[in-house]
C-alpha cells in the first residue's frame, strides 16, 4: 500500500497546475511545501521592484480558458505582489490548498525496489509513501550565500533579496549598499534609489539590460483575450515559448550594416528579451554578436552622463545574451543621481564586511543597510538538496559531474520520479510557464497510459540518457553561451561542475522530441507492470 499515487514537490506554478491535472485525471496526489502559502518563486522573491522579465499576458497559465478571461493583468510585466495575487486566485479557484501541506520541506526520497513505491521524508517528522513524486521544486529556488568575512560582525541590518521581509523595509534617509547585479540586485537598485539617502552598489560583472517600457495593456490584453486559444497554440510552437514582434531575419550575412542598425533598433524599441532574438544566430556567430552588444553598449553610453562610469557599466568579458539578459525599468539612469556610486569589484576586490560597513580596495565605506543580492544555485539546486537515493544510487552522486537526464524528465536509475523544467529541457531559456505547461501535461499522459496499462514503474534507459545528454552539451558547443561564466553553467556555485544546463535548441524543437518520444511509445523508457 501507498499513502498517495504522487506526491508533488513544491506548490509555485508548476506543483498547482499538476496537483490540479492530476486530480482531474482521478489521481490521488498532494503536494509538500515549506513555505506558508502557495506561490513558490513569487512568494520568496518579494524584494523591492520585483517583477517578472517575460510579459504577463504569456506568463500565466493556458489551460483554463475562463481564467483567461476572467483575469485582468495591470502591466505589461507583473511585479510580484500581482503574480503572488494571480497564484493564489487559482489556488482557490481550483480548491487546491486542500491537497496541500504547507510548512513542510521534504529531505529524502528513499526508492523501493520490492514495492516500486518511494518514501518521501520530510522535516515535520512525518515520512509518506508514493508511487511517484513528481519534483516541482524551481529553477531558481536554493539561493547561494557568499562566504564573506565579517557578516556577523555588521553594526547595522542585512537582508538578502531572496528573503525580504514580508512587510518590506523603512530605507527612506538611509546609507545602502547593494552587492549583486544580477536580476534581482538590478530591481532592487532601480526600485529603492527613489528612497534612499545614499546608495552603493558593488558590482562584479556589468549586465546587459533591455528596456521594459513598462505600462498598462488593457487594449492589448482586450485583444488578445478575442483569440487566446489560437494566441497560446502560436507560444507553443516558438523557440522561446513566447511571442516576439516578428520571426527573426534568418542570417546576419544577408543584411546591410545599416538594415543591421534597423532591426536592433526595432527590438529596442519593442523592449524586452524579444531582443535577443533579432537574429537567429545571435548566439552562434561572435560577429552577429558583437554587432548586438554593441548597438546595446551604446544606448547604455547615451544614459549614463559620466562617460567613465558608462564604461564600468558595459559588459566586455562575455557575449550578449550568454548570461541571463536583464528587463530594465530605469536602471541605468540611477547612476546619474549625485548619491548614487558604483564599485567596481574588478578594480576593488570585497574583502569583508566590518561593523560598519564593507572593506573593498583599500577603501571601508560605512552603511546603515546592506542588501545581499547573490543570486541562486540554479536548476539542480533545489533536486540536490534533498537526499534522492535507490538503494546505492544516488542522485547527488550521479550529478556530481554535471546533471544526467533524459529530455530533463528523468533520472536513470532513480524510477517513477520526474522533474518539472529540469536541467537538460528549454527551462529558463524559455517562457517558464509554456515549459511548465507542457512538461505537466507529458507527465499526466504517461502516467494515465501506465494506469491504463497496470504498469507501475517507468524508467529511462541508461543509453537514452546518455544520448540525450550528449545531444544538450553538443548543441550548447554549438553556440556561444559556453564561453560565459553564468549561472547557466553553475559558475555562481564555487565547486559546481561547470556544464551548460539548459536545454539551447527551443521549446519547438523540444516539443517535437517529446512528443514523438510518446507516439514511438516512450521510446528510451522501460515502463513495467
Amino acid at each position: 500500500m501507498v499513502d498517495h499515487d504522487v506526491v508533488i514537490i513544491g506548490a509555485g506554478f508548476s506543483g498547482l497546475y499538476q496537483l490540479h491535472k492530476l486530480r482531474e485525471l482521478g489521481f490521488d496526489a498532494t503536494i509538500l511545501e515549506a513555505g506558508p502559502e502557495v506561490g513558490g518563486t513569487w512568494y520568496w522573491n518579494r524584494y523591492p521592484g520585483a517583477r517578472c522579465d517575460i510579459e504577463s499576458i504569456e506568463y500565466s497559465y493556458s489551460f483554463d480558458p475562463e481564467l483567461e478571461q476572467e483575469w485582468n493583468w495591470s502591466e505589461r510585466y507583473a511585479a510580484q505582489p500581482e503574480l503572488l495575487a494571480y497564484i493564489r486566485h487559482v489556488a482557490a479557484k481550483h480548491d487546491l490548498r486542500k491537497d496541500i501541506v504547507f510548512g513542510t520541506r521534504v529531505t529524502g526520497l528513499d526508492f523501493d525496489e520490492n514495492s516500486c513505491r518511494w518514501t518521501v521524508r520530510a522535516d515535520d517528522g512525518v515520512d509518506r509513501t508514493a508511487r511517484f513524486v513528481i519534483a516541482a521544486t524551481g529553477c531558481l529556488s536554493v539561493p547561494t550565500q557568499p562566504d564573506i568575512d565579517g557578516v556577523e560582525d555588521f553594526d547595522g541590518d542585512i537582508y538578502w533579496t531572496w528573503d525580504w521581509p514580508e512587510g518590506g523595509v523603512d530605507l527612506a534617509g538611509k546609507r545602502v549598499a547593494v552587492v549583486g547585479t544580477g536580476s534581482s540586485g538590478l530591481q532592487t537598485i532601480t526600485a529603492i534609489a527613489p528612497d534612499v539617502a545614499q546608495l552603493t552598489v558593488f558590482q562584479r560583472t556589468p549586465v546587459f539590460a533591455i528596456p521594459a517600457f513598462n505600462r498598462e495593456i488593457d487594449d492589448e490584453l482586450a485583444e488578445v483575450k478575442s483569440r487566446y486559444r489560437e494566441f497560446r497554440a502560436e507560444s507553443k510552437v516558438t523557440r522561446g515559448g513566447a511571442h516576439c514582434a516578428e520571426p527573426e531575419p534568418k542570417f546576419f550575412d544577408e543584411y546591410s550594416p545599416d538594415e543591421v542598425i534597423t532591426e536592433l533598433s526595432r527590438r529596442w524599441t519593442d523592449g524586452g528579451l524579444c531582443y535577443q532574438q533579432s537574429f537567429l544566430d545571435l548566439v552562434q556567430d561572435p560577429a552577429v554578436n558583437k554587432a548586438a552588444a554593441d548597438f546595446v553598449a551604446d544606448r547604455i553610453r547615451d544614459k549614463v552622463n559620466d562617460p567613465v562610469l558608462a564604461e564600468k557599466l558595459i559588459p566586455t568579458t562575455y557575449p550578449i545574451a550568454t548570461k541571463r539578459m536583464c528587463v530594465d525599468t530605469g536602471y541605468f539612469e540611477v547612476y546619474n543621481q549625485d548619491y548614487v556610486t558604483l564599485v567596481d569589484l574588478r578594480e576593488d576586490p570585497l574583502h569583508r564586511v566590518t561593523a560598519h560597513g564593507i572593506l573593498a580596495g583599500n577603501t571601508e565605506r560605512e552603511f546603515d543597510v546592506i542588501i545581499f543580492a547573490t543570486g541562486f544555485d540554479a536548476m539542480t539546486g533545489a533536486l540536490q538538496a534533498i537526499d534522492i537515493r535507490n538503494g546505492e544510487v544516488t542522485l547527488r552522486e550521479k550529478w556530481s559531474e554535471g546533471p544526467r537526464t533524459y529530455l530533463g524528465l528523468m533520472v536513470a536509475g532513480l524510477p517513477n520520479l520526474f522533474t518539472i523544467t529540469g536541467p537538460q529541457s528549454p527551462s529558463v531559456l524559455s517562457n517558464m510557464l509554456t515549459s511548465i505547461e507542457q512538461h505537466v501535461d507529458w507527465i499526466a499522459d504517461v502516467l494515465e497510459v501506465m494506469r491504463a496499462r497496470g504498469q507501475r514503474r517507468i524508467e529511462p534507459d541508461v543509453q537514452a540518457e546518455n544520448g540525450w545528454v550528449d545531444i544538450t552539451n553538443d548543441t550548447a558547443d554549438m553556440t556561444l553561451f559556453p564561453q560565459a561564466a553564468s549561472w547557466y553553467m553553475g559558475a555562481n556555485v564555487p565547486g559546481k561542475r561547470q556544464v551548460f544546463l539548459p536545454f539551447v535548441a527551443g521549446v519547438d524543437v523540444y516539443k517535437q522530441i517529446c512528443d514523438g518520444v510518446a507516439v514511438a511509445d516512450y521510446h528510451g523508457f522501460e515502463i513495467t507492470a
